[in-house]
Formats: C-alpha cells, sequence, structure tokens
C-alpha cells in the first residue's frame, strides 16, 4: 500500500513541477502529512531524484537541488522510520535476509535500520522486499525534465525486457512516440547494443575455451549477478568476461557516435540506477528511469499508450539481442554465435544459467568448487530474469512470452550477420567482426572488473 502511495506522491509532485507550483504543492504535502517531517522529507527528496534535510525552507531547498542537480554514487535512500515489529528469521529481518551483501544493519535498541555503503551496491533488494517501504530509491525525473527542456539531445535507451510491460497491443514504435512527446530527441533499443556483445562474448569463448575443464562467466547484463563475483565469489573473477552491461554499451556507443548528447536507460530494476554511478563506467548513462516509474510518468501526464500513432524505425535488433531480457537468453545468443562464426567449438559449448540470488549463489559456489559441467555461466539476480525485475509493471510469465514472441519476429537471427550493426560498428572503429579479438579495438566495451 505504501508503494501505491509514494507512487501516488511521485504523480501529484510531477504535475505540480510541470505547472510551476511545485513549492506551494511540497509545502502543503509536508503540513498535511501526520507523519514524522524529517523521514517523510527523505521519501519526497528522494521520489524528485535528491537528498535534502528537513528545514524550514525544505521547499525551496528541495526546489534549488532539482534544479542544480548532481549525481551521487547513492541510490537506495533509508527514510529512519520504526521497524520494530518485522518478523524475523533466523535472528534477521525481511530486509537483511533478502541483502545478498549483509550491508542492513539493524540496531536492536533504536530499530533503526542503516545501510553500510561499503557493502552495499544499490541493487534495491531491500526497497522490493520491505512491505513498510522503510528504503526508498531516488525517481531522476525531475532533473531530467529539466534537461529536457533545454536543446540538449537526448537519447532513450530501452531495455529488451520492455516489451509487452504497457500492454499486449502498445507496440516499440508507440512508445517511441510517446518518449518523443515528453522530450526525447528519439529512442533506440538496447537490444542492439547487446547484440555487439554477443559477438565479443563468442569471441571470447573461442579464445578462452579450449578443453572441457575450462569455464567462463558472462558479465553481460545484470549489475546484481557481478556485484556476487565482485563481493563473495571474487576468486572467479579471472574466468568472467570483462564485459560491459548493454545498457553502458549503448551509452558509450551513442556518446561516441554523438558526443553532445545525453542518454536515458529505461529498465526493470533498481540496480541499474547503481550500476550507472558506477566510478569506471559512469560516463555512459546519464539518467535512469525504471518501467514502474516511466509509467506513472505517462499517467500523469495524461499520455495513452495506445491512442498513440506509432513512430517506426529501421530494424536493426536481431533474435539474439531481443531476448537478453529472460534468463538463458545470453546464452542463446551467444551458442548462435558460436555456431555461426567458430563451429569448430560449438560442442564445447554447454551453458547453465541461474536466476534469483539463490540460484546464482548455487552455480558460484559450485563453479568455485569445481562443481560445474557447463562451459558457459550465465546469471540474474532477478527470478526469471530482467523479466522478473522489481520494477516490472506484468508478471515475468507473461514478459517472457512477450521477449519471446519480439524475438522470433526479428527479421536478423544471428547478429554478426547483421548489416546495419557492421556499419555502427564502423562508426566506432570496428571494421571487420574480426576486429573484436584485438583488446585495441574493443576498450568501448569493456571495463575493469
Amino acid at each position: 500500500m505504501r508503494d501505491k502511495n509514494y507512487r501516488l506522491l511521485f504523480k501529484e509532485l510531477l504535475i505540480a513541477y510541470y505547472e510551476d507550483v511545485f513549492e506551494e504543492k511540497v509545502e502543503e504535502i509536508i503540513e498535511k502529512k501526520d507523519v514524522d517531517k524529517e523521514s517523510f522529507a527523505k521519501v519526497v527528496s528522494a521520489i524528485c531524484g535528491v537528498e535534502v534535510e528537513y528545514g524550514e525552507n525544505f521547499s525551496r531547498d528541495l526546489k534549488t537541488a532539482i534544479d542544480n542537480y548532481k549525481t551521487t554514487n547513492r541510490v537506495v535512500i533509508n527514510t529512519y522510520s520504526c521497524i520494530k515489529n518485522c518478523v524475523e528469521i533466523d535472528g534477521k529481518t525481511v530486509c537483511q535476509n533478502a541483502c545478498p551483501f549483509d550491508a542492513i544493519i539493524i540496531d536492536k535498541k533504536t530499530w533503526l535500520p542503516e545501510i553500510n555503503m561499503d557493502s552495499c551496491v544499490n541493487c534495491g533488494l531491500c526497497v522490493d522486499v520491505c512491505d513498510k517501504k522503510n528504503f526508498v530509491d531516488k525517481v531522476e525525473f525531475l532533473p531530467l525534465l529539466n534537461t529536457l527542456r533545454t536543446n540538449t539531445k537526448v537519447i532513450a535507451a530501452v531495455a529488451p525486457s520492455i516489451i509487452g510491460q504497457f500492454g499486449e497491443n502498445v507496440s516499440i514504435g508507440q512508445i517511441r512516440a510517446a518518449l518523443k512527446s515528453i522530450g526525447f530527441a528519439d529512442m533506440v533499443e538496447v537490444a542492439f547494443f547487446a547484440d555487439m556483445l554477443t559477438i565479443k562474448e563468442a569471441v571470447e569463448f573461442n579464445k578462452y575455451i579450449q578443453k572441457e575443464d575450462d569455464f567462463m562467466l558472462s558479465s553481460c547484463c545484470c549489475p546484481i549477478w557481478v556485484g556476487m563475483i565482485k563481493g563473495k565469489y571474487n576468486e572467479l573473477i579471472k574466468y568472467t568476461s570483462p564485459s560491459i552491461s548493454p545498457m553502458i554499451a549503448a551509452g558509450r556507443v551513442i556518446k561516441t557516435i554523438e558526443p553532445e548528447c545525453k542518454v536515458v536507460f529505461i529498465g526493470p530494476c533498481v540496480a541499474k540506477k547503481a550500476e550507472a554511478k558506477i566510478e569506471d563506467i559512469k560516463d555512459a548513462i546519464d539518467f535512469v528511469l525504471t518501467f514502474t516509474e516511466l509509467k506513472d510518468i505517462f499517467d500523469a501526464l495524461d499520455i495513452k499508450l495506445e491512442d498513440i500513432h506509432e513512430e517506426l524505425s529501421t530494424q536493426y535488433s536481431s533474435k539474439g539481442g531481443r531476448i537478453y531480457g529472460r534468463i538463458g537468453g545470453v546464452s542463446l545468443a551467444v551458442e548462435d554465435a558460436v555456431q555461426n562464426m567458430f563451429p569448430e567449438k560449438i560442442k564445447l559449448f554447454i551453458s547453465e544459467q541461474a536466476s534469483g540470488i539463490p540460484e546464482c549463489k548455487a552455480m558460484l559456489k559450485n563453479a568455485l568448487d569445481g562443481n560445474i559441467e557447463a562451459r558457459f555461466l550465465e546469471g540474474m539476480g532477478c527470478d526469471g530474469g530482467c523479466v522478473g525485475g522489481p520494477k516490472t509493471i506484468i508478471p515475468k510469465e507473461e514478459g517472457k512470452i512477450a521477449v519471446d514472441e519480439y524475438g522470433n519476429a526479428s527479421k536478423i537471427n544471428i547478429s554478426a550477420e547483421n548489416k546495419i550493426m557492421k556499419e555502427f560498428l564502423q562508426g566506432i572503429g570496428i571494421e571487420y567482426i574480426d576486429d573484436f579479438k584485438y583488446e585495441e579495438k574493443i576498450k568501448i566495451f569493456e571495463r575493469k572488473l
């Protein structure tokens, strides 16, 4: 219920911001709420994408912070609400049990939650599981709105799992048209940049998998999966692909071609907000919105997607890139690429997937213990993959069906055979598919783990 109330509050503030009565609305809301004002101010400021302490001039300070927005590494905010009545399992609260990084500390005297920022990766799992909503994630749309109102070119990059989220009869072209109506210059599918990483990881598989005892871990998609490897199973880093995620690839490639533009990722989880702020890759993505946030924006602005005339674009993403949004999609895409590019290696391509924290932990432990038969390991922190993300709109089962159908509808089956892909790659200095073998050519697709 509190999540619903917070979403209604966001819509209320968004409308007030559009109508230029923001400060008055904030004061009205704060005054009429019979709550601890310091805690509630944390919620309000997080909904506005910033961190502002409650004070005499809170509404003015909040507006100033939005207007002078500066990104920080912190995404998840704890509001210091009382959690004394939380059910404990094995001596831990629900949020503590959900956190795979043991980053939540509970003072049993005050019953106030604290987040150990040295351990926290801002995955947002605590936001999802806490029914009292003592944890909230920042919503970055109001600061983004200021950018959309300028002459800056802003591109929306939408995750593969977006298909079906806004209704089975809403097309990707209608979503593009709706985004352009609120100020975006255009929209691109992150599936296209996933295609680029498919080629890269197929090349890596060919290079590193020489015999049956070899294996590699994909790092393409999920920041929770990568966070687990780095934080809890770091002995496996040497087996992990240094690939950036499709989200980061989208930002890097677009900004290489158009350096002055801003890129906004739209996806299914809180963890992507944190990934966009990681030091070595933070220049790729400027803002992150979730599917539920985008739905609230459309609702608040009375944009009815099903009634919008769609804006089509040249089809450029392959089946493989489009199915990245569900568990097993990465494995299938890379397997098809290996079959196409290195057919002599396909006999070694045995994959295993894990979705959800327990499955990921089990697979990583097996890999660490040498108790694994697969050569290619794919993990996603959410059950079912990105279609099961906490900020999706439809059930994961429906999301998977939609993603698979959209993938099967692509006229491009193998990313390496995509003519448009080759044109884009030439724009970033990669002339031939063989260039993926050379480190100096593919730096744009890599990070340091």
